[in-house]
């Protein structure tokens, strides 16, 4: 195996497949979420069973359709991470993966580590099996999913079943039973985490979790990763209208430039924009911007903000729990990190201040005439 698949086992290969397969399932997430959110604010309930069926209304099919929705997610993560690993014939193997997760109540984390297993096996299968010219168009279509299916669906249900379940239980019961000191401990620390490097590999960690959790029933930290992915661009620019107030100019003329592009796409829950601001002071930027997401995370968690949409920024506010603490949470957050940055960047002189040479200089330059004459 270390021939034909060296290098497919790298944890840096493990992680494109899994990030392949959230940017597959984001959209689900986010419909699924915007219809029971919608639903609910409408008075809908979720509609359990065709028993129940007279009392569906607009609202409530709403409701019941986003909570179908989000019951796909371990089949959803389990099929395209068994993609994104053995290609089309990974795909059936790992959505059915997805549905033992779902039976065994293990959630993402069963979708996720079924998805894996079941499409390393395709394509192991895939790679070493030999079969007869004859069989060889079967193979994608028929033997690979069977094989692959068959083995990694008693390797879930003998194997790895129990102890998945066991564990994202364990995970359930420890954030559910969490009192108030301790969630805004954890809710600091998601948050803090959460805007280490603005979107990079660092924050897709507790991002992943809090998907993850969501998946599972449990919205808040869901919540918080969408308030506190805010916090570095509104913060900032807060920042900068402060330092203007009180004469202390901490931004460059090319930091502003960045900053005025950087808050409209904060507000939409996209913090990469902040990152050609945070280059030009990348420590003093971090601190300020990570406590700021922590304060956020911790007052948000605390407050019982949740969030069954897990993008959207601002405009999913009105759908959370809780929603006015949830502003509170945000503004809070960005007000701290606009006050650090003012107390800890340094004061930039006219110079610094001026890398686009947009200062204006107001004595005109005087026409010599000396030297025209009229013959």
């Amino acid at each position: 195996m270390a021939g034909k698949l060296k290098g497919k086992f790298a944890p840096s290969e493990i992680k494109k497949h899994v990030l392949t397969a959230i940017s597959y399932l984001l959209p689900l997430i986010v419909a699924s979420g915007l219809l029971i959110a919608i639903g609910n604010l409408t008075g809908g309930v979720n509609i359990a069973s065709i028993d129940e069926l007279d009392a569906m209304t607009v609202p409530s099919a709403l409701t019941t359709l986003g909570v179908m929705g989000m019951g796909l997610i371990p089949a959803f993560i389990g099929g395209y991470i068994a993609y994104s690993v053995a290609d089309r014939p990974g795909i059936a193997p790992g959505f059915l993966m997805g549905m033992i997760a779902s039976f065994l109540n293990s959630g993402f984390l069963g979708g996720l580590i079924g998805g894996l297993l079941v499409g390393y096996i395709a394509l192991v299968i895939e790679t070493y099996l030999k079969v007869p010219k004859w069989a060889q168009a079967l193979m994608p279509m028929m033997i690979v999913p069977l094989l692959s299916s068959a083995l990694g669906g008693l390797i879930m249900f003998f194997v790895l079943g129990t102890p998945i379940t066991m564990l994202t239980g364990a995970l359930t019961n420890f954030i559910t039973g969490l009192d108030q000191s301790q969630k805004a401990l954890y809710g600091f620390i998601i948050g803090w985490i959460g805007c280490l490097d603005y979107g990079g590999a660092i924050s897709k960690v507790p991002n992943l979790i809090c998907d993850g959790l969501m998946a599972d029933g449990i919205y808040g930290p869901e919540g918080i990763k969408v308030l506190a992915a805010m916090v570095p661009p509104i913060g900032v620019t807060l920042g900068w209208l402060l330092s203007k107030a009180i004469k202390k100019p901490i931004f460059k003329y090319s930091e502003e430039e960045n900053i005025k592009v950087a808050f409209p796409m904060g507000i939409c829950m996209i913090s990469e924009g902040v990152i050609p601001i945070a280059m030009n002071d990348l420590i003093r930027t971090v601190i300020c911007t990570s406590i700021g997401c922590g304060v956020c995370g911790a007052i948000s968690f605390s407050a019982g903000v949740e969030s069954m949409v897990p993008s959207g920024g601002v405009f999913v506010i009105p759908a959370m729990t809780n929603p006015l603490m949830a502003v509170v949470a945000l503004l809070v957050g960005s007000c701290v990190t606009a006050v650090l940055l003012v107390l800890i960047k340094k004061r930039l002189t006219p110079e610094q201040v001026d890398d686009l040479g947009m200062a204006e200089d107001d004595t005109e330059e005087e026409i010599d005439l000396s030297g025209f004459s009229l013959s």
